[in-house]
């Protein structure tokens, strides 16, 4: 066939494709190189907000949301107009962003180098102990992405100067001492008011309720009477902690291992370290160039602790005459490392060494050397990890046998239980969620609910559950999902009519009260006959804590009464009972303004003038949006 091919392909016909083949892709390879792709997202005043910056913004958004919403946002992630929406509002604020730092340009607002430097060893991340650690705060930002320190510092400059633009606007902004009175005001407003509670559960007597109703109610509530799908299971388990216990360790094989594995008792030498750092910037070719003037500078003689103080760009460790304290292997990177390791004697300097954060001269300031523990120090240790280590092999070995076993005799545990020498446990009953360890794993409690398992009656396959932990399921008992019986809930469903129907005659009750009493009666009889009365109570506070927080609320919502209005409204309690309240009075107390109401008040003035001012910006912008799909490279 293949020659059939080939000799096919010889003729002119297949000549005069490939040909145009060829064209076509010269072309597109050279349109490739003459024309450069649009892919940015949108544009503000001819600046492009690119793929890259919405991907990682989006991603960032995603997370927090994921980790702030949990299991609800991840359905919401998959309503295709909700993300959509979502995206639109990452790049609205990839807009205002790139607003703001147009509009701190234009205004000449600036950070400073000190104050950046400053920030930079406040930042609890990059500290140890409290104190800033130039190790951590490399090996950080190294993780971030910012592989040069000057990249992470450009980030943090343009974050800081966004804070400064909005700080400024925060601070122009006040409340007058009018509306923090009035306020105050409100709040410390008290009234007196009167209520009465009516219990529901008086009016159930005589209720009753019919067949029909029953049936109706239950066929209108099914959900609410429905047995959950359930079920339980024989189960056998391999765990390694057990296994550990069974296994006995001489002194030899101790003594063996600890020579086997003479490192893991052993503390390396460790290595004090200094650098210069001379970062890439613009032009490698130049970086290059002070590097190596300063390695000939050195090897003249000069001091390095002030050549690192002058030169190097690396300005927190440089402040310290380059020191880096206890070297710290993969914080600076293999070729770093190497180059630090290969100093053999105190002061020795290194040739120029390349790295992804520019070109360094390397000093080993110190040097300790490697120190072994001894065996009687570690020989608890030892026990505890050479039983563990062989428990593991075990457990490996004994799961393909239960694994096996459990397979070739799928219509029993007892098997598989004798070849491992496990017990066959069966559970408590076990739904899809809300189950106790082991079932509260979803590996586990989807093979409980498996095909193989329900319908067919076979053992599960093996399920590992960790690393240390293994178990073998069978259908004990099954309980299909369904309806209870109307027979079963039938009480239950005429206590709630009873109840409804109290509660709506209690409502009819009251509301007629309330409209006997805004009428001017007085109603102290008709509550005597409900078994309740007024409760005066003078001074009520809006959120006293003495009083139903119903009756509360209510009370504040009420107008001020007046000598031809009563001020009266019913409501409902959360227990099920009505209660009649009415203002009597209302008290407008003098009370000092509270520092924190007035930050409260120019705090929401300050988030609403700053809106206004990204606004005010967006008028007088050329803004261009693209469609934004999802990308490809969340995960």
């Amino acid at each position: 066939m293949l020659e059939d091919i080939r000799e096919k392909s010889q003729g002119l016909t297949a000549k005069i494709i490939l040909g145009l083949i060829i064209l076509t892709f010269a072309v597109a390879g050279v349109g490739s190189y003459t024309n450069s792709v649009d892919t940015s997202v949108a544009t503000v005043n001819g600046e492009a907000i690119t793929q890259q910056d919405f991907n990682k913004a989006y991603q960032a958004q995603r997370n927090r949301m994921a980790q702030q919403f949990g299991e609800m946002f991840e359905t919401l992630s998959n309503d295709e107009s909700y993300m959509a929406n979502f995206r639109q509002g990452v790049v609205d604020n990839l807009i205002n962003e790139k607003l703001i730092d147009q509009s701190s340009q234009s205004l000449a607002i600036r950070v400073s180098d000190e104050r950046l430097k400053e920030t930079i060893r406040q930042m609890p991340e990059f500290q140890v102990d409290g104190v800033f650690d130039n190790n951590r705060y490399l090996a950080i930002i190294n993780q971030a992405g910012f592989y040069q320190s000057s990249s992470f510092r450009d980030y943090l400059r343009t974050e800081m100067t966004r804070r400064q633009l909005s700080q400024a606007l925060v601070g122009t902004e006040f409340n007058l001492p009018y509306q923090e009175k009035m306020q105050q005001a409100l709040q410390s407003q008290t009234r007196d008011i009167r209520f009465a509670q009516v219990a529901a559960e008086q009016f159930k007597a005589g209720i009753e309720v019919s067949d029909e109703e029953v049936k109706t109610y239950f066929l209108n509530n099914q959900s609410r009477f429905e047995n959950k799908e359930q079920v339980k299971v024989d189960y056998i388990t391999l765990n390694v902690e057990d296994i550990a216990k069974t296994i006995t360790i001489s002194d030899e094989e101790l003594k063996a291992y600890y020579q086997d594995h003479i490192a893991m008792f052993t503390q390396s030498e460790q290595r004090r370290i200094s650098h210069i750092l001379i970062e890439f910037g613009d032009d490698e070719a130049l970086a290059e160039i002070k590097a190596q003037d300063i390695v000939n500078r050195l090897n003249q003689g000069e001091d390095f602790s002030d050549l690192a103080k002058a030169l190097s760009t690396d300005t927190f460790s440089a402040e310290n005459g380059g020191d880096l304290e206890w070297l710290e292997l993969g914080v600076m990177g293999d070729v770093f490392d190497e180059a630090a390791l290969a100093l053999s004697n105190v002061n020795d300097i290194s040739s120029l060494v390349k790295s992804d954060f520019g070109f360094h001269i390397i000093k080993l300031t110190d040097l300790k050397e490697e120190v072994v523990q001894d065996f009687d120090d570690v020989q608890e240790e030892l026990s505890a990890k050479v039983s563990h280590d062989k428990a593991q092999d075990r457990f490996f070995d004994l799961q393909q046998e239960m694994s096996r076993i459990s397979f070739e005799y799928p219509d029993s545990l007892e098997d598989a239980a004798h070849a491992v020498n496990a017990v066959v446990r069966t559970s408590s009953w076990l739904s899809r969620t809300g189950n106790v360890a082991p079932f509260d794993q979803e590996k586990v409690i989807n093979e409980a609910f498996s095909d193989v398992v329900l319908k067919e009656n076979l053992n599960s396959d093996i399920i590992e559950v960790n690393d240390n932990m293994a178990i073998v399921l069978r259908l004990n008992t099954y309980q299909e999902a369904n309806v209870k019986p109307i027979a079963e809930v039938e009480d239950e469903i005429k206590a709630i009519l009873v109840a409804q129907k109290a509660t709506d005659k209690a409502q009819s009750t009251v509301d007629a009260l309330l409209a006997s009493l805004q009428q001017g009666n007085d109603i102290s009889e008709e509550l005597t006959t409900l078994n309740t009365e007024f409760v005066e109570q003078a001074n009520v506070a809006r959120y006293s804590p003495q009083i139903d927080q119903s009756i509360t609320r209510a009370a504040f919502v009420l107008p001020h009464p007046t000598d031809s209005v009563i001020s009266a409204s019913t409501v409902a309690l959360s227990n099920g009972d009505l209660a009649l309240v009415q203002v009597n009075s209302v008290q407008v107390n003098e009370a000092p303004v509270s520092p924190n109401l007035a930050q409260e008040q120019t705090s929401q003035l300050a988030q609403s003038a700053y809106q206004s001012y990204v606004n005010s910006l967006k008028v007088d912008a050329k803004i261009t949006r693209k469609a934004v799909a999802e990308p490809s490279s969340v995960y």
